[in-house]
């Protein structure tokens, strides 16, 4: 997931044919979903990010040990320590109940992230392996539930984007070495085959999360994805490739006409609280701004099938953790950054992220940024929600905002929303309470 600072201009995922030919010109058939995705990423179980599950970093607040990320909770444990938490870990962040439970929402897809280490860990580094049989009990249980899933590569080898979600925080070394491009295949070799063995259930992989375009050649990226493309399609070839754009615009990659290349995913996220134009956004500017995110999907969605990866209801950074182990929040100009303090007089973090805290207010905002986004990103083809759940950050939690009310429940409940529903299909509307179009 989403540390430092992250482009919040519309994100999509585009579903492509690179064969002279318009999603009109095709049946949309994602898995159980029909033609629109309605899922949840299940971060945080195979990749640790800390504002997630704090309690697995808790016993290092406020020490000088240097434990931010699943690299250096490793190192610092030793692998047999690391092994028996990260086991029980495993066995418990994500269960059939959770699984059920996404289900009976009215969810269709689960984006499963997975770091490389699950599949190739070399001597030097302090990942500890395990993870498969876990990954494939998720898998049962998707299958029994109905739910399709994409298997994501989150973290690749010397790091793609030096966030702690790529497994190790710091330096950006991915294209450094051919070594590093050569395990991330071997990951996602492991990766095609888990895809072949649940064919029925995965009907996507994700070549790499987030590769960062400030710190990476974007022909080392396009090189990667070719290669990429080649080794998932021939192990499962029915099986959809997804390729993330590199924090770059959808429009750059229109030009990405590689021959014979089919059902193809372009990734990119959205939110809106890790820079300072969304930011310090009024709720009202909240709302506005998904009709501008609502007509780029529905544009993009005419030449290429676009399904928004990630989102949330956030609109502060004040999750505990939110931006790195031990960090502050922009909101209340605890983290530095660009504003040199709160965004606005008196900003504070007390009550932002807790159902508990919000009065009925809030809560009515909520419920509508929910149904503007889902409207916004249906537009196209879907979208996924980050995350299913967390310890302690409500405004990031699926299952807790939708049980709450305060996410449509099944998705297509929704009182404010701009689309009708016919057939199951969803019709735009050309006004809603805050798009007029």
């Amino acid at each position: 997931m989403r540390a430092l600072a992250r482009l919040s201009a519309v994100a999509v995922v585009v579903f492509a044919t690179f064969t002279g030919s318009s999603p009109s010109d095709h049946l949309r058939r994602f898995g159980n979903g029909g033609d629109i995705i309605r899922g949840v990423n299940l971060g945080g179980l195979f990749v640790l990010e800390p504002w997630i599950k704090p309690s697995l970093f808790k016993q290092w607040e406020g020490s000088s040990a240097h434990v931010v990320d699943e690299w250096t909770y490793c190192a610092t444990l030793g692998k047999s320590e690391c092994t028996s938490r990260l086991k029980q870990h495993w066995s418990t962040w994500v269960t059939e109940s959770d699984i059920s439970t996404l289900a009976k929402l009215g969810l269709n897809h689960i984006r499963i992230p997975i770091g490389y280490w699950a599949f190739t860990v070399k001597d030097g580094e302090p990942y500890v392996q395990g993870q498969i049989p876990y990954l494939k009990q998720v898998l049962e249980w998707a299958r029994k539930y109905k739910l399709n899933a994409v298997l994501d590569l989150h973290g690749v080898p010397g790091s793609q984007n030096g966030f702690d979600n790529s497994g190790k925080l710091g330096e950006i070394g991915w294209q450094r070495a051919q070594e590093n491009i050569d395990r991330s295949i071997q990951a996602l070799i492991g990766l095609a085959n888990i895809a072949a063995q649940y064919s029925d259930v995965v009907d996507a992989v994700e070549a790499v999360n987030e590769p960062a375009i400030w710190g990476l050649s974007k022909q080392g990226i396009i090189d990667y994805y070719k290669r990429a493309y080649s080794t998932v399609r021939d192990i499962a070839p029915g099986v959809t490739i997804v390729i993330h754009d590199a924090f770059l615009s959808p429009a750059e990659w229109n030009d990405l006409n590689v021959q014979g290349w089919s059902n193809v995913i372009l990734d990119t996220h959205t939110y809106h609280v890790f820079v300072k134009d969304r930011l310090t956004l009024s709720r009202d500017d909240h709302l506005k701004a998904t009709c501008q995110d609502a007509a780029n999907v529905r544009n993009f969605n005419t030449h290429l099938w676009t399904v928004t990866g990630e989102w949330s209801l956030a609109t502060t950074d004040c999750a505990r953790w939110l931006n790195g182990f031990g960090k502050g929040a922009r909101w209340d100009g605890s983290l530095p950054w660009e504003m040199n303090g709160p965004v606005y007089p008196g900003a504070t973090c007390a009550g932002q992220t807790s159902i508990g805290a919000w009065d009925s207010s809030t809560r009515g905002f909520y419920r509508q940024f929910a149904e503007a986004q889902m409207d916004a990103y249906e537009a196209g083809s879907g979208w996924f929600f980050w995350n299913f759940k967390t310890e302690e950050a409500d405004d990031w939690n699926y299952i807790k905002l939708a049980q709450n009310g305060l996410i449509p429940n099944p998705p297509t409940d929704r009182h404010y929303s701009r689309y009708s529903l016919d057939n199951a299909h969803w019709n735009i509307k050309l006004d809603s309470p805050w798009c007029h179009e």
